[in-house]
Formats: structure tokens, C-alpha cells, sequence
């Protein structure tokens, strides 16, 4: 009988939860363990099980100062390379995947980062991408978006999979580790609470996200789906 498919869900932030991607990694039959790093220090790559999910938060990649965890995250990115685990970082985590390898993030973007749902445009090498290819079948998917920061220069080898209208890096893999700019797990509740938190309006967040979020959501569950698929595979070939 195969063994149980495992995935740890690190999370730096307690307003940048798990959200839609919970359930669905649920109903995809994989069970979890949650590593909260205000309260529980970065896990060793020996315990992290099939794979890895680095969710966002609300402080930058250079906030080292104040939170220590961050070179110990990007150590555990390359140890998830080094031993081909599956890692999908998201937002924040894109970031610090991104550094981890030598790539730049310019924090306070003079763009103004993105909030809401922006349409990404698949690259060529999306299509044949494990975890991005159903994604990247119509060329282009509609995403939540709430960043300020964006990585400016991606890792050197690494391949570049999607990009939006202003911002070229929303996605890219290194090995078996894939970043991705926008927010795949996000719900519109939750847009709204991040616009309120930034000072915007939240409900107008909620209105916006919930007219468009057959397309969001879908874009979301289909990574999810994939994702649960390379940890499986992980999980046989172990």
C-alpha cells in the first residue's frame, strides 16, 4: 500500500494564511503540517516530507534585521533543490527563492507593486512545466495579485515562465523549486483584509475579486492540483 503523501506549509506571516490552498490540498488526499515561523524555527529538509509550500507575508525579503528566519528559509530552498524536493513559493516566497540563488528583489517597486487580478502571459517553457503546464494551455490566466516588492533579476539558469503587463518575473523555476509572484491560494475575503490592512478599501477588494473569481479560482486549483501531483510523485519515487 503507498504511503501517505506529506507537505510541510511554512508560513512567515499570521495575515498570510494558507487560505483556499488548504482545502484543496485536502481534497487532492495530502496531509499537511504547518510551520508558523513567528512562533516555530525553519525545518530541517529531512522533515518537510514530499514537499514544500512557502506562502507570503507582510515584511520584505531584506527584513532580516527583524526577522531571522529569512537566510535560514533560503537555506532550506536550496536544500529542497540539492535533494529534488518539489517547493512552490508564492509571493514573498518567490522573493526569497529568487535570492536564494542570486537573483535581485527591489523592495518598494517604483511601479507600485499590483493589487487585484492582472492577467500573466505564459512563457514557451510554461507549457511544458510539471506543475505550470495546465495552467499555460490558453497562453494567459487571470491572478490575485497584492505585492509591492518584485524580483528584478532572476537566478542565473533559472527559466522565466510568466510575466504581466509590468512585471516580467511572476514566475520562474530553478530545479525543482517554482516561484510565482501572484497569490494562487488567495480568496477575495482575503484580498479584501490585505487592502484593509494597507489602507485601502476592502470592500470594493471583495467586489472586484468576487466578479472575477471563476477565472482566479480556477487558475488557483489547477496549481494546486499539479502541485499535489508532483508530491505524489515524490512520495512513489522515495
Amino acid at each position: 500500500m503507498p504511503r501517505a503523501v506529506r507537505a510541510t506549509i511554512i508560513q512567515p506571516d499570521p495575515n498570510v494564511p494558507v487560505d483556499r490552498f488548504g482545502p484543496w490540498l485536502a481534497s487532492n488526499r495530502v496531509l499537511v503540517r504547518a510551520v508558523p515561523l513567528w512562533q516555530r524555527d525553519v525545518p530541517s529538509i529531512d522533515a518537510v516530507g514530499d514537499g514544500i509550500l512557502v506562502l507570503g507575508g507582510t515584511m520584505s525579503a531584506h527584513d532580516g534585521a527583524d526577522h531571522a528566519w529569512l537566510d535560514q528559509l533560503k537555506k532550506l530552498m536550496v536544500d529542497a533543490v540539492n535533494a529534488d524536493v518539489p517547493l512552490l513559493a508564492i509571493c514573498l516566497g518567490h522573493q526569497l527563492l529568487a535570492e536564494a540563488f542570486g537573483g535581485e528583489v527591489t523592495v518598494a517597486h517604483p511601479d507600485g507593486g499590483e493589487h487585484g487580478a492582472f492577467g500573466v502571459t505564459w512563457h514557451a517553457g510554461a507549457s511544458a512545466d510539471p506543475l505550470l503546464g495546465r495552467l499555460a494551455e490558453g497562453g494567459h490566466s487571470l491572478v490575485a495579485e497584492s505585492h509591492h516588492d518584485a524580483v528584478t533579476a532572476l537566478p542565473k539558469g533559472a527559466e522565466q515562465l510568466a510575466s504581466s503587463e509590468r512585471y516580467p518575473n511572476q514566475a520562474f523555476r530553478v530545479g525543482s523549486a517554482v516561484g510565482v509572484q501572484f497569490h494562487p491560494e488567495a480568496s477575495p475575503e482575503l484580498m479584501g483584509r490585505w487592502a484593509e490592512l494597507d489602507g485601502h478599501d476592502g470592500r470594493d477588494m471583495r467586489r472586484s475579486m468576487h466578479a472575477q473569481d471563476t477565472e482566479v479560482s480556477r487558475t488557483g486549483r489547477l496549481l494546486a492540483q499539479a502541485f499535489c501531483g508532483q508530491l505524489r510523485a515524490h512520495a512513489m519515487a522515495a
